[in-house]
C-alpha cells in the first residue's frame, strides 16, 4: 500500500471549473495531509484546509464523504456514493479533520479509502448529528465495536479529566483496538471469529461492568441489534430511564444508509 505517515505540502490548487463550483455550494473542500493505517483494519486520514477553520463540529459527529472520482467531467460522477464516517479529531486552529476508515469489504467507501493519496481532494457534507455528549452527566457509559470505536475516541478525548466514565468497546482482535483516550478505563473485550451481530460478547462485557448505584448517560453505537440488547439490559436489569441512553445504529446485516 502507498500510504505514507508523513504530511506533504498539498499542491496548488488549479482554476475551479464548472463541475466544482457547482460542487463547492454542497459540499466543503479540503486535500489529504497524511495517511496512516493506525489499526490492523483502520485508516486514519487527515485533512486540511482553509475552509475547515470555519467548520463547527461537536465530538461524536460524522461527515458524509463524496467518493466520486475527483477528475469525472459529470458533478454526479465526482460525487459518487455518499459514505459516513465519524470525526476522529477536529483542530479548528490549524484548519484540520481527521477521519478514520474501517478498511473491510468491497464497497465505495473501504475502495476509496484504499487508493487514497497524499495531496488528493475531498469533498464533504457536514460534521451533523445528534449522537454527541451531554453536558449533565454525573458519569458516562459508552458500549460499541469497530464502528463505533471512532466516535467514542473522539468524545473520550473531549471529556474532562475528572469527569467518570465506563465503557466496552468490543474488536475482533487486539490488533483491531484504536488507540483510544481513557483506555485503560475501558473493558476491550475481543469476540475473535464470533459474528458481531447481536454480540452476546459485547452484551456481557456491559453486563459485567460495575457502575455508580444511579444512571448516568449511556451512549451506544455499532451494530442494530446489539444496541438493541444492551439497551433492554440497562432498562430491564439495571432499571436506567431510556432517556438517559442516547443510540446510533450503524449497521445490521441486510440493510444499509442506517447512518
Amino acid at each position: 500500500m502507498a500510504h505514507t505517515g508523513i504530511a506533504q505540502p498539498a499542491p496548488p490548487r488549479q482554476a475551479r471549473g464548472l463541475s466544482d463550483r457547482l460542487l463547492d455550494r454542497f459540499f466543503t473542500t479540503a486535500r489529504i495531509l497524511e495517511i496512516e493505517r493506525i489499526a490492523a483494519r483502520t485508516i486514519r486520514l487527515r485533512l486540511g484546509g482553509p475552509e475547515l477553520h470555519e467548520l463547527k463540529c461537536i465530538p461524536g459527529q460524522h461527515v458524509r464523504i463524496a467518493t466520486g472520482a475527483t477528475d469525472a467531467g459529470n458533478p454526479l460522477a465526482r460525487m459518487g456514493d455518499l459514505r459516513t464516517y465519524s470525526v476522529w479529531h477536529h483542530d479548528p486552529d490549524a484548519g484540520e479533520l481527521h477521519l478514520c476508515v474501517l478498511d473491510h469489504g468491497d464497497g465505495p467507501g473501504a475502495r476509496w479509502a484504499r487508493t487514497a493519496q497524499v495531496g488528493q481532494e475531498v469533498r464533504f457534507r457536514g460534521p451533523e448529528g445528534s449522537f454527541t455528549l451531554r453536558d449533565d452527566a454525573d458519569y458516562h457509559l459508552f458500549a460499541g465495536e469497530e464502528t463505533a470505536a471512532v466516535a467514542v475516541g473522539a468524545m473520550l478525548r473531549a471529556l474532562p479529566e475528572n469527569v467518570p466514565v465506563h465503557g466496552a468497546i468490543e474488536t475482533a482482535t487486539d490488533a483491531d483496538r484504536l488507540p483510544l483516550p481513557r483506555a485503560t478505563e475501558l473493558s476491550r473485550p475481543l469476540r475473535g471469529t464470533a459474528s458481531a451481530t447481536r454480540s452476546e460478547t459485547l452484551l456481557e462485557a456491559v453486563r459485567d461492568l460495575t457502575l455508580p448505584p444511579t444512571p448516568g448517560v449511556a451512549y451506544l453505537a455499532g451494530e442494530a441489534r446489539t444496541i438493541q440488547l444492551i439497551t433492554k439490559h440497562l432498562v430491564s436489569e439495571r432499571l436506567w430511564p431510556r432517556r438517559a441512553i442516547r443510540t446510533k445504529p450503524f449497521w445490521t446485516p441486510g440493510k444499509r444508509g442506517m447512518d
